[in-house]
């Protein structure tokens, strides 16, 4: 639960934020030194510092929604852990003092004119523009998934719509078939799917209902976790617990009223069918359309922004970055990594704005994300990596492959605390910093 200090704080910084509500009639024309698509994780970091250094009304955000959310705590919502309450505070309370809020959608990025189209016509023109919109649900992509969610027992805890459902439903379960499912196609913090398939299952020990229930985790990829290291370990922690995991089944229908659910094999094509009592579905997600909409030079084949995978700067357009989710680095789409990334090109942003970027003081990005994978209500694997290299990047002194009740003290208590009180103000640039204390030999 947030502390009183840190609502009183919130409220001092949405009476002082300069709010734009583009009104649906006449243009309004605004520019930035730096503009940010997107106000998650990535995009308020980086605003926050930026806006404190540049000053007022320097720093322009698109944001279109009423909420900011930490997303990686409906994990513990939807099994019953964590109220969702937790999880959310008002945009306005959010966007930094000094910084403007566009609270409109971005329709379009006019790259050669540095320029950006909102979703109700205004045109805002930048100097510096970073994209940090992150990725969205395509519950159509699933046939039958979007009309089942929230009913007859299918779920995700993807959704702020959704996530509550997913305690209740298990709640309800008296037995019979439970699936999750892992999507082939990327998706924001991918441990997520197999995090509340262990939470699950230990709720169907305490409710004394784990021996007329099957689990299974049905995954679209071909290993429980990219990671070797942490791989094992999940093996470890599936196969003692009697949880059925079946590799390269990417799930492609929902039929509601016969309660079963299909899957393709991959790559061989052929198609499965298995009954469900309950289902807990990752969606496929997907980059925003707006970046669709801008152009062939602004991103990959996939619809991520182009970056260099260390600097995080536009392939072509040089005064663009790309953050977070978003982003075309290939790294695990986790706000950790959304975090770090921030911390990297906020520093070379300012530094270029001042004329003083040189190759000595120009930081890299290595490609380090974080996946705290809870295996019950009083342990964690907590996974550190680089994604570039598939190396552990591990914070504290022990073997963060073990099951641990301190990483998951750290995951539900303190890491909560971090992100309201640092992250989004923009003090946060990870725990980088303090690893020589908490690790000073470089364990593991």
């Amino acid at each position: 639960m947030l502390s009183s200090r840190i609502l009183s704080k919130a409220s001092a910084i949405n009476r002082a934020a300069s709010v734009v509500d583009s009104p649906v009639n006449p243009v309004i024309s605004n520019s930035f030194k730096v503009l940010c698509i997107g106000a998650g994780t990535a995009g308020i970091s980086l605003s926050a510092t930026l806006s404190k250094k540049l000053g007022r009304n320097e720093v322009g955000i698109i944001e279109p929604g009423e909420y900011h959310y930490q997303q990686p705590l409906w994990t513990l919502v939807g099994a019953g852990l964590q109220p969702f309450e937790a999880t959310r505070m008002k945009m306005s309370d959010i966007i930094p003092e000094r910084a403007t809020w566009l609270r409109q959608s971005a329709a379009k990025v006019i790259p050669d004119k540095n320029q950006v189209v909102l979703g109700n016509g205004d045109v805002v023109s930048y100097e510096y523009l970073v994209i940090a919109s992150g990725l969205e649900l395509d519950l159509n992509a699933i046939s039958g998934l979007s009309s089942a969610l929230g009913k007859d027992g299918v779920s995700t805890n993807y959704s702020p719509e959704y996530v509550t459902s997913t305690s209740k439903f298990l709640n309800e379960f008296k037995g019979g078939e439970a699936i999750f499912t892992m999507p082939a196609t990327p998706v924001k913090c991918p441990g997520a799917p197999q995090k509340i398939a262990y939470l699950a299952e230990e709720k169907f020990r305490d409710n004394g209902i784990r021996s007329s229930t099957n689990v299974s985790y049905y995954t679209g990829i071909g290993k429980i976790f990219g990671i070797d290291k942490y791989a094992d370990s999940m093996w470890k922690v599936a196969n003692g617990r009697n949880i059925n995991v079946n590799l390269m089944h990417d799930l492609i229908s929902i039929d509601s009223a016969k309660k079963q659910a299909s899957f393709k094999v991959l790559p061989t094509n052929e198609i499965v069918t298995k009954n469900y009592d309950f289902i807990h579905v990752t969606p496929k997600m997907k980059p925003h359309s707006y970046l669709l909409n801008s152009g062939s030079n602004l991103t990959n084949d996939a619809g991520y922004v182009q970056v260099d995978n260390s600097t995080l700067r536009h392939t072509h357009y040089k005064n663009i970055y790309g953050i977070g989710d978003s982003s075309s680095a290939p790294t695990s789409k986790t706000a950790a990594a959304a975090c770090v990334q921030a911390s990297v090109v906020k520093s070379n942003i300012y530094n270029l704005i001042n004329n003083s970027l040189t190759k000595e003081n120009e930081v890299l990005y290595n490609g380090y994300t974080s996946c705290p994978l809870i295996t019950s209500k009083n342990s964690v694997v907590l996974a550190e990596f680089s994604g570039y290299t598939g190396k552990p990047i591990e914070t504290f002194f022990f073997n963060q492959a073990k099951e641990s009740k301190f990483s998951y003290w750290v995951t539900s208590n303190l890491i909560p605390k971090v992100y309201w009180n640092a992250v989004t103000s923009g003090s946060w640039d990870g725990p980088a910093p303090y690893r020589s204390l908490t690790n000073p030999l470089d364990s593991n």
